[in-house]
């Protein structure tokens, strides 16, 4: 029971009635009767007017003209001023200036094309449009004029019509004619004379709390002029409030004041700007752990999902679910020691591995990823080898589909399914891989995300001394947990503090205290709006995500289509101004991350390794069969390892590995039937 307010103060839950207010005819002296009548025929054509629907219709047309312009840019403006801004942070780099300035020019050339087609679009829509009605007038139509007025009438109606959104008057409460006031909604006039602030925990109803709130804000010089939707909830108070000048960024400001006169722990006052409204937020006044009510994650079974559903994550303060669609996503995570990075990284690989379209990789230079989790991992890279290794397949993958998706009809972007699965790489510790590994990395983000092939990477920073590059406002999804202030300016941009973005108010864990650990604010969600709200990431048990990669495994787990393998050997490596390791088949880089070989493939052992360069060497002269000699000339100029090898060596390893001896291969070039190996039998080995 809360503490009984003293007796001289007023009693809280008796607000004074408004002012009666003074009828505007005893207010005013009389005035001219022209003036009333000509009041009265504007107040009858507004009401036609709005009979009529012309509001509507004119807001529709303004609705109609704001997409168009949407459409027309289509996100063009923007990544082309990222690439500027690349651009300039690789000051002194040449190689990647030349690549950035490349880049930038073949967005410059789509967004010209972009427009011109829109244009044309357009001006095709334009001239049907205005053929119809010109020929109603030529011809002197009534009928097809008024046909065409009636349609202009109802699309411009339908597109403006009224979606349900309260009034101004009804979400503030405010006074008027006419009008309920919201759920404890107070106002400055509202406030019993001469109240003081008093602890939030004293409050019984949601007016005392309003008034509570309202008291505070005063006290402190915040320009509050309105409290409204109070509501109780287990963890404390949740309302929303109004400020009459500036912007609601004064009560984050003022937070540590207000925690003061409510009486709260530290961080227990946590404001929300309202993006929709610029002069309110939402306050929530925390006394307890706002998620020790939230619902845990749900049982996902192997291949239960696609990569392209919204699967659920977390919970917000406020209560509603986290839920993302990780097709076609980069991600960066940050969070400091303590911050429950980890468990971030295990609920997105929990959600990508129970996928049946999708093939999850876990790196990892310093530390051991996604842990619980390994089994259901189809490559695990600890080794700057291995990482690099993979990278670099990844973007030779990713370069291949590019130009594969033509031919298989895909159109502008990889088409996901279980014939041709998406990838999610999940790179944690980013900042301690190999300066090859980072350039790898970056390419990638640049190009994969059309093929499929996205990189969600993580580090304990998220400014360019972490990320050796300043990339974090260019990746789309970012989750931050408790971090350094400037991590928060460096992801969220330079104003995210006033704007309520405020991750390194979070306490991260300590040995004997979680705290804000697994902790978020997030943005870039495919379909949520982008605001300020804290979210926790409810980690799961280490037994259950055991038992859940098990399952996984046990189902079996996929690889990549071959129609993405067999197109990666026509195409260039990247130059990239460093060395690049030697690029392996889908199979060797199995066997380097020390991944079980796809179903039905070849034993291991050097027999396979020459089946695998023979089958290499042929797809890159893009030959279906080759003589004995003329095989072992082209791996000889493949791999060095092979100049002393004799025809009879390489027969002997051939059929060792099961291709038995050289066949009849019908005529090639000058001779008849030369005997030597075909690249169907060699692959089927594979």
């Amino acid at each position: 029971m809360a503490t009984p307010l003293p007796e001289e103060r007023p009693t809280l839950t008796l607000v004074p009635p408004p002012a009666t207010p003074v009828c505007k005819e005893q207010a005013e002296p009389g005035r001219p009767a022209w003036i009333e009548s000509a009041r009265t025929v504007a107040a009858r054509t507004n009401r036609i007017a709005s009979l009529a629907l012309l509001p509507h219709t004119v807001r529709g047309y303004r609705e109609l003209g704001r997409r168009w312009i949407e459409r027309f840019h289509d996100d063009y403006p923007q990544m082309i001023a990222s690439t500027n801004l690349a651009i300039r942070d690789a000051a002194g780099d040449v190689n990647q200036e030349a690549r950035l300035k490349d880049h930038r020019a073949q967005l410059r050339e789509e967004y010209r094309r972009h427009r011109l087609v829109y244009s044309g679009k357009t001006a095709g829509v334009a001239a049907a449009v205005a053929g119809g009605v010109g020929f109603g007038a030529v011809t002197g139509s009534l009928w097809i004029d008024l046909a065409a007025l009636l349609g202009a009438w109802g699309i411009g109606a339908f597109h403006g019509r009224d979606r349900g959104e309260p009034s101004t008057e009804e979400v503030l409460g405010l006074p008027a004619e006419e009008t309920i006031r919201g759920h404890g909604s107070i106002t400055l006039d509202d406030l019993p004379e001469g109240a003081k602030p008093f602890p939030i925990r004293r409050a019984e109803t949601p007016q005392q709390a309003a008034i509570c709130v309202l008291l505070a804000m005063v006290a402190e010089g915040v320009p509050v002029v309105e409290v409204w939707d109070v509501e109780r909830q287990p963890w404390g108070w949740q309302c929303k409030v109004r400020v009459s000048e500036g912007t609601p960024e004064v009560i984050i400001a003022k937070a540590g004041g207000l925690e003061t006169r409510f009486d709260l722990p530290t961080n227990g006052v946590r404001p929300q700007p309202m993006a929709e409204r610029r002069a309110c937020a939402i306050l929530r006044l925390v006394e307890g752990n706002p998620f020790a009510t939230a619902p845990g994650l749900p049982y996902r079974a192997p291949k239960s999902i696609s990569i392209t559903d919204k699967s659920r994550l977390g919970t917000s303060v406020g209560g509603d679910p986290l839920e993302a669609a990780f097709a076609g996503v980069m991600g960066l995570v940050v969070a400091a020691s303590g911050g429950g990075k980890t468990g971030m990284l295990q609920a997105i690989g929990e959600i990508t591995t129970a996928c049946y379209d999708n093939i999850t990789i876990d790196l990892d230079p310093h530390g051991d990823g996604l842990e619980d989790l390994h089994d259901a991992v189809r490559v695990t890279g600890r080794s700057h080898e291995q990482i690099e290794a993979v990278l670099l397949f990844l973007l030779m993958l990713s370069k291949g589909r590019a130009r594969l998706r033509a031919k298989l009809g895909m159109g502008k972007k990889w088409k996901i399914s279980r014939q041709h699965p998406h990838i999610t790489v999940i790179f944690d510790e980013f900042p301690k891989g190999s300066e090859l590994a980072k350039r790898l990395a970056f390419e990638l983000l640049l190009v994969g995300r059309k093929e499929a092939v996205t990189l969600i990477i993580a580090s304990q920073g998220g400014t360019k001394l972490y990320l050796g590059e300043n990339i974090a406002q260019m990746i789309a999804l970012k989750a931050v947990g408790p971090c350094k202030v400037g991590d928060t300016r460096a992801v969220f941009g330079d104003g995210a503090v006033a704007e309520g973005w405020l991750p390194h108010k979070l306490s991260p864990a300590t040995d004997t205290d979680p705290k804000d650990a697994g902790h978020i604010f997030v943005q870039g969600v495919p379909g949520m709006a982008d605001e300020p709200i804290e979210y926790a990431i409810h980690p799961t048990p280490s037994d259950v995500l055991r038992k859940l990669a098990a399952e996984r495994r046990e189902d079996g787990l996929l690889d990549p289509d071959q129609d993405s393998l067999r197109a990666m050997a026509d195409v260039d490596l990247p130059d990239i101004g460093m060395p690049l390791p030697k690029l392996l088949t889908w199979e060797q880089l199995l066997r380097l991350c020390g991944a079980e070989p796809p179903e039905g493939a070849a034993a291991e052992g050097a027999a396979r390794v020459v089946v695998e360069d023979a089958v290499t060497v042929m797809e890159k002269q893009g030959v279906d069969r080759m003589k004995t000699e003329a095989l072992l000339l082209a791996l000889r100029d493949y791999e060095d390892a092979y100049v002393a090898w004799t025809v009879d060596d390489l027969k002997a390893r051939l059929k060792e590995a099961g291709a038995g001896s050289p066949e009849t291969l019908g005529r090639i070039g000058d001779e008849q039937n030369p005997r030597g190996y075909k690249l169907a039998k060699l692959t089927s080995l594979l």
